[in-house]
């Protein structure tokens, strides 16, 4: 039997948790958020004799951007071609969306050693937008300090680019009305940082190296509810303190001194010709 591509029904969700222990060490967050994907739709699997062996989901996000993630399969079938099968069904679909005028662009994120996800978003035509760091940190290695609820406002917006988890996201008013909704907002001694609602990967607002030392025990209070390691995203012109940042306590995922974290960026136009 052929594989196929459908949309994404609740009724998947043990494929989809096979898939998910068998990703990342068992720490893959596609389980976790399946529910909220299926209801938000542009949420589709691979199904082959009857199995889900891969997903793939694109998500709007604010100034017409369709950002791209969840693209998995399962371990059995890697080396296939599955992951192209996929890919090339996303394409489609954006094009057919930005056809209909409800975006204009493709984007996504993804790790520095995702080396087959690279080379396959290059050669479609994506560049890269932004380059980030994430580090890691275990919430009990911190004095944890309690922050104060915050309010977001676009003054807060000083990067370019806004990471919330593994999304980024153009700064607008637009964005601002977006990050409400869905993200956390924290403030201690001044300082604000952003996390996803539930989520344990900080974004900080002020990104000097006092600004991030002074935010570390919040971010741990925060976290230590949620899991005993939490993130930190920062731009990759962090580079010139990043001994500063692990003198903090904070730990590069690999031995890299280059952002781990790559955004990519294809127009749609690049598509249509």
């Amino acid at each position: 039997m052929e594989p196929f591509i459908r949309e994404a029904r609740p009724e998947d969700k043990p494929f989809i948790e096979e898939i998910a222990r068998l990703t990342w060490g068992g720490e893959d967050y596609l389980a976790k958020v399946f529910d909220d994907w299926v209801k938000d739709g542009n949420f589709y699997v691979l199904e082959l004799d009857g199995r889900v062996i891969g997903t793939a989901k694109l998500t709007l996000l604010p100034n017409r951007v369709g950002w791209l993630e969840g693209l998995r399969v399962h371990p059995d079938y890697r080396g296939r071609g599955f992951g192209r099968l996929l890919h090339s069904f996303m394409l489609e679909l954006g094009e057919r969306l930005a056809e209909e005028g409800k975006i204009e662009a493709l984007e996504f994120s993804t790790y520095f050693l995702n080396r087959e996800s690279i080379a396959m978003a290059k050669k479609d035509g994506f560049s890269i937008l932004a380059k980030f760091y994430v580090l890691g940190a275990k919430a009990e290695d911190f004095d944890q300090e309690e922050p104060t609820p915050s309010e977001l406002t676009y003054e807060d917006l000083t990067l370019g680019i806004i990471p919330l988890g593994w999304k980024f996201l153009h700064r607008s008013e637009e964005t601002l009305e977006w990050l409400r909704k869905r993200a956390e907002v924290y403030e201690i001694d001044g300082f604000k940082f952003i996390v996803p609602r539930g989520g344990t990967t900080f974004t900080p607002l002020s990104t000097g190296l006092a600004c991030i030392r002074t935010m570390l025990p919040a971010m741990a209070y925060v976290a230590k509810e949620r899991g005993e390691w939490f993130d930190i995203m920062l731009p990759g012109g962090m580079n010139p303190v990043l001994l500063g940042l692990m003198g903090l306590g904070l730990k590069l995922w690999d031995e890299t001194e280059e952002p781990n974290v790559l955004v990519f960026r294809m127009p749609l136009t690049t598509l249509r010709g």
